[in-house]
């Protein structure tokens, strides 16, 4: 099964996210309908599965507040699968062209999540990583495996020269995935692609993860957005495609399709450690689930709504948004996670 990050669901879960902001501050949402509306009509329009959105959020307008304010609280079920702890071993296959420079943000990324990093400057990359040995396999009861994910480059594979061209099927894409080796159960191979490489579904889809069987080895594809659509998978550090228009956030490595790629493998990552074969943690549907990140999707920072990531760290040097520190002097922007111990989405800042 894949798991694809639409970013549809960040758009339902921004959505839900200001209708909890609105009512909290008693915010007139008829108000935000209005504005809402003349932010569509003054930017592309949007997917047509997106415009479902626009009845939904008429119906929302005209519904009293009270039964608006009775809101499910997010919870991610456990479905007694297994999960991906221990050392699990990291593959990378580059697809097209990445400068040097571009992968090293890359791995310098993932070398950033070893949990015995942690004394990285605070926040850190390491800690919002470690909040995924919260997911344990036996909740509320004792633990039969390691509850650290440790994850540990293993093989790096280059394919500058596209040999399989620049349009790309989902087979294509898993055929990538079966390169490197060795791969064990323990194992996950990222496949990226670079900004010129057309992949079937992107854009509909940022990035998605799948397993080869209930146990097998797992898979995550992500590709670079930079000049195909930046506002729908590298936001915040470009305007979204729709929806309010807001100035896009300075990326904190200098590469918007890259600082955009780091999001996204942040989010597969923790899916692919807390749901690697579609029976782990998750809300609704296993054909379209929300996991440990997508289930919190567009926040970055604390006071985070709609179209506003919430309040996050500047670099005074370059002037780049983050909130998390990296080796080598890094520094990334991540997404919120869901807490399993609280049952919130949780920020660095």
């Amino acid at each position: 099964m894949m798991v694809s990050l639409h970013p549809k669901a960040k758009h339902i879960r921004r959505l839900s996210s200001f209708i909890s902001f609105a009512l909290h501050h008693r915010l007139p949402l008829h108000l935000y309908h209005h504005n809402y509306l003349q932010s569509m009509a003054s930017t592309p329009p949007p997917p047509s599965s997106s415009r479902s959105f626009l009845p939904f959020l008429v119906l929302l307008s005209l519904m009293p507040l009270p039964a608006l304010a009775q809101q499910q609280p997010l919870v991610l079920k456990y479905h007694h699968g297994p999960l991906l702890k221990g050392n699990v071993s990291v593959n990378l296959v580059w697809y097209g062209h990445f400068s040097p420079s571009q992968r090293s943000i890359v791995v310098d990324f993932l070398y950033s999540l070893v949990p015995q990093r942690l004394h990285l400057p605070s926040p850190s990359a390491s800690s919002w990583w470690k909040t995924t040995e919260k997911y344990s396999p036996s909740p509320g009861g004792t633990a039969k495996q390691p509850l650290t994910t440790t994850l540990m480059v293993s093989a790096q594979l280059l394919r500058p020269n596209y040999p399989l061209g620049k349009s790309l099927k989902n087979y294509h894409l898993r055929a990538l995935a079966s390169k490197p080796a060795p791969r064990s159960s323990a194992s996950i191979t990222i496949v990226l692609t670079s900004e010129d490489v057309f992949v079937e579904g992107f854009c509909s889809r940022c990035g998605s993860h799948w397993s080869s069987g209930h146990r097998g080895p797992t898979f995550i594809w992500v590709g670079n957005s930079a000049t195909q659509c930046p506002g729908q998978c590298a936001w915040p550090f470009h305007q979204p495609i729709y929806g309010p228009q807001v100035t896009p956030l300075v990326p904190p490595n200098g590469d918007v399709g890259v600082d955009g790629m780091i999001i996204n493998i942040a989010t597969l990552l923790a899916g692919t450690a807390t749901n690697p074969f579609g029976n782990g943690y998750f809300q609704g549907s296993a054909e379209a689930p929300l996991e440990a990140v997508t289930a919190c999707a567009g926040e970055f920072g604390s006071g985070s709504y709609p179209g506003y990531p919430g309040k996050v760290l500047v670099d005074t040097t370059t002037g780049g948004s983050y909130n998390a520190n990296g080796v080598n002097g890094r520094k990334f922007l991540l997404p919120a996670m869901w807490d399993p111990q609280f049952s919130v989405c949780e920020t660095l800042v």
